[in-house]
């Protein structure tokens, strides 16, 4: 068991510090190859923050444990709003410019319904994967074609900063992207078999242990890279980094491992982890949409309800786990 925590935590680091590094480099390699500074921002760095959560299930479908697969996409979905925008918005809040931004979180509230649907069965089968899928392919599509109309959209000049900050050569931006990958699914499969070894030891599902220690551990690449964006005032980047990464598990991480296998998900997760889920999405766009057009905040009060929620939630988890 000893050795199962151990994997666990240098799973994590080592996820981490090579999500880092591949985003760095996806996002600077993208450059290179001419995307714009907007597309970078919604599709490059969504799918790059995301890329833990899919090596992580990618990897858990294959080897026969499907729970840790969706527990994983799902509990990162309540951490991103929980942990990394409750918090980030507890210590500054958070001015939301970008039209992008807006237009994405309706959408994210649709994909929410979509999995519902999917869920009252108790499976994702493979076709439903598969159509979660060609629905991520249609955003990526739609994505490429109207950042071509945007020019003066906040999110551009945010991203733009942000990639002047961390300026790499093409050879250097390919290497650490290259690397990133690398390390990531090295870690990846020491996380995931560390997590199905505490499972077991413990005598829980594994997917309560994708929706609590996997899931936060996976989110932490999001919260570093949001409070490094808080740093820098870049607010629309900070929820940018939470809507396109939850959109990218809904739809890439859960879709590639029901793709793999079909995902028996019981009535626990419709009611409870998919419920807690889209109740926290709903509660997400209402504090970020302006209604009338204008910039809108979330702020210190909004961002502690969010926490708040997370809090109860993953206490919640691991009451399940002493009462096992």
């Amino acid at each position: 068991m000893l050795l199962a925590f151990l994997a666990v935590v240098a799973g994590l680091v080592l996820l981490i510090w090579s999500a880092e590094k591949f985003i760095d480099g996806a996002a600077a390699t993208s450059r290179w190859l001419g995307l714009s500074p907007l597309l970078i921002g919604m599709l490059v760095i969504g799918f790059g923050t995301s890329a833990p959560e899919m090596m992580v299930s990618v990897l858990a479908a294959m080897q026969g444990n499907p729970g840790l697969a969706v527990g994983n996409a799902y509990g990162s979905n309540i951490a991103n709003m929980g942990l990394v925008l409750g918090f980030v918005a507890l210590m500054a809040p958070l001015a939301v410019h970008s039209s992008v931004i807006r237009k994405e979180m309706p959408l994210l509230v649709i994909v929410m319904l979509v999995t519902g649907y999917m869920l009252l069965d108790g499976w994702i089968s493979r076709i439903e994967a598969a159509l979660l899928l060609v629905g991520l392919g249609v955003f990526i599509t739609a994505s490429i074609i109207s950042s071509r109309g945007q020019q003066d959209d906040p999110l551009m000049a945010e991203v733009t900063e942000s990639l002047d900050s961390k300026p790499m050569s093409r050879g250097k931006s390919i290497m650490w992207t290259l690397i990133g990958l690398v390390l990531l699914i090295a870690s990846s499969r020491l996380l995931v078999w560390g997590a199905v070894e505490i499972a077991v030891g413990f005598g829980v599902s594994d997917l309560i242990i994708g929706l609590t220690v996997v899931a936060v551990g996976t989110s932490l690449p999001e919260l570093a890279s949001s409070i490094s964006a808080l740093r820098r005032n870049e607010h629309d980047m900070v929820l940018g980094n939470v809507v396109g990464s939850n959109l990218f598990n809904s739809m890439a991480v859960v879709g590639l491992a029901g793709v793999i296998v079909p995902i028996e998900a019981g009535r626990e997760v419709l009611v409870r982890d998919w419920g807690v889920m889209t109740f926290m999405t709903l509660i997400m766009v209402l504090f970020a949409f302006s209604w009338r057009g204008r910039p809108r905040r979330i702020n210190r009060v909004e961002g502690g309800v969010l926490f708040s929620m997370f809090i109860a939630y993953t206490a919640y988890m691991v009451s399940v786990v002493v009462m096992s």
